[in-house]
């Protein structure tokens, strides 16, 4: 649903499929991802932190919020003036399918 890939940590928004519960989900992601990026740096160990951070969204209203939130985490971090300009988020996905409309 929107997702951003920070310098030190990642956003993501999903939903769910029933029989897939969500910290099956986030292990399996962390899982895959750190065999991957520990093959490319040569390197092996812990990739993440054990922790994550969730929330329950309650609504729409909720859920666009969320949304904007982590697409505009790298304006509030300083690294772009725009969602759209982060490369490694929904937002910058989402511009450049526009564009190409």
């Amino acid at each position: 649903m929107a997702w951003c890939i920070m310098p030190n940590h990642v956003h993501a928004v999903i939903e769910t499929m029933q029989g897939h519960a969500l910290h099956a989900v986030v292990h399996s992601w962390k899982s895959f991802t750190a065999t991957a990026a520990n093959r490319l740096l040569g390197r092996s160990g812990p990739f993440w932190m054990r922790e994550y951070h969730d929330r329950y969204v309650r609504d729409l209203g909720h859920l666009e919020a969320v949304k904007r939130y982590v697409e505009d985490n790298p304006v509030a971090a300083g690294l772009v003036s725009e969602s759209w300009e982060w490369r490694w988020s929904s937002a910058w996905r989402g511009r450049s399918k526009e564009r190409s409309d």
